[in-house]
This record gives C-alpha cells, sequence and structure tokens, in this order.
C-alpha cells in the first residue's frame, strides 16, 4: 500500500518565529538593546576627548588593539562592526516589514481617532530613517574620511574638531542626536514590553528609565559638538 504523501509539514521553528508579528517585534527589541548598549559604550568613549588629544587618540588606537595578543590588530574592532550591522539591518528590515503589515491591516483611515501618542511614538519612523541616513554621513566623515575637508588620517582627535567647526557638521550631528534621543525614550520602552519586562507595577520605572537613557545618551553625544564650538575642545 502506497504511502500518503504528507502536505502538512511545518516550516522551520525560526522561520515560524520570523514571520509572526510577536517575531518580528522580538528581533526589532533585542537587536535594538545591542545597539543601545554599543551607544552607551560609544558616547563614554566620546566623552574622553574632553581629557585633551593624547587620551582620546590613544583611545582610539586601544580599540584597534583590543583583544591582542588573542586577537589580531582590529579583529576585535571588525567584530564589534559586524554585529553592530547584523544588528542594524535585523531591527530595520523587522520594522519595515512591522510597518507594512500594520499599514495593510488598516487600509482605511480611522473614522475616531484614539488619544494622542507621544511625540516620541509618531515620529519612530523617520526618527529611524533619519538615523539611518546620520550613519552613512558619519562613517563618511569619521570612518572613511570622505567628507571631513580638513581630515588628518590617524588623528581621530583632529577630525572631530575639524567636523564640529563647520556649522553643517554640527546641525547633522545634533539633530540626529536629538532623532536618537526620541527612538530611545520610546524604543527601549517597547522593547521591555516585548521581551516581558514590562507590567502595571513596572510601567512608570520602566518609562522613567527609558527617559534617563535618552536623556544621557543625547546629551552625552551633543556635548562633544558644543564642547568644540565653545573652545571648551581645542
Amino acid at each position: 500500500m502506497a504511502l500518503a504523501t504528507r502536505t502538512d509539514r511545518r516550516p522551520p521553528t525560526l522561520r515560524t518565529a520570523w514571520d509572526s508579528t510577536v517575531g518580528k517585534k522580538a528581533v526589532m527589541a533585542v537587536s535594538g538593546l545591542i545597539m543601545l548598549l554599543y551607544l552607551v559604550a560609544h558616547m563614554l568613549g566620546n566623552l574622553k576627548i574632553f581629557f585633551g588629544a593624547d587620551d582620546y587618540n590613544g583611545y582610539a588606537h586601544w580599540l584597534r588593539t583590543l583583544g591582542e595578543p588573542a586577537l589580531h590588530y582590529e579583529w576585535a574592532l571588525w567584530i564589534i562592526r559586524v554585529v553592530l550591522v547584523a544588528a542594524f539591518l535585523a531591527h530595520g528590515v523587522s520594522a519595515y516589514q512591522l510597518s507594512r503589515r500594520d499599514l495593510r491591516a488598516r487600509p482605511v483611515g480611522y473614522v475616531h481617532r484614539k488619544a494622542r501618542a507621544s511625540y516620541a511614538t509618531r515620529t519612530m519612523r523617520w526618527g529611524g530613517v533619519i538615523l539611518a541616513l546620520f550613519i552613512v554621513w558619519h562613517l563618511l566623515d569619521l570612518t572613511t574620511l570622505t567628507v571631513n575637508r580638513n581630515a588628518q588620517p590617524g588623528h581621530p582627535y583632529q577630525n572631530v574638531e575639524a567636523t564640529f567647526h563647520t556649522w553643517y557638521g554640527d546641525v547633522i550631528y545634533i539633530v540626529a542626536m536629538l532623532a536618537l534621543g526620541l527612538h530611545i525614550q520610546h524604543g527601549f520602552w517597547s522593547a521591555a514590553q516585548t521581551l516581558g519586562a514590562g507590567s502595571r507595577r513596572r510601567d512608570r520605572a520602566l518609562k522613567a528609565t527609558a527617559t534617563g537613557l535618552a536623556v544621557l545618551l543625547t546629551a552625552g553625544f551633543i556635548a562633544v559638538p558644543v564642547g568644540v564650538m565653545t573652545g571648551t575642545v581645542h
């Protein structure tokens, strides 16, 4: 007797999770937290610029030797870059797909609007676009030095000064950091809800933490161009 052909095979578990709304939100949450941890470390490193050129340039060199002798020169830095690129792509793709799914589920505008969401919530998507464009600019400015006309290869302190001695460098950076703050404020709280950390008792503390992180990171990053503009960094 011939065996019946099976037609009820289930797709792989990872594919099933990715195809679900919950799975995409989980990917957004985890990838967002990975980038948030990097941003905290990056901000702390940036603030070393206030200790002078030797300290800042020494810190930049240390990043390239991180992990030696177990790892070769710049290997740790490239590992960090690969992880960040993967997190960024996962975050962006899941955000885009969730946005498209949301639009398909609501093809007709609401007759009765709900209470207005916070400014951070309403600008989340545009904030993500602004940050994606800024990342491209930032890499061209301080990594490849393509758009930094007064850059000196191998002198990160001087390159940061050169960037923030231009009005457009200051404007681009400050606007992007304000968008980052709003993104973090809403994103951190949303990630906590997605990963099951939220509850009625903890919501107030989580929202306060999200706001505190957003203010801290925004102020920490903006302190650098302000320091250059005011002559504190020179």
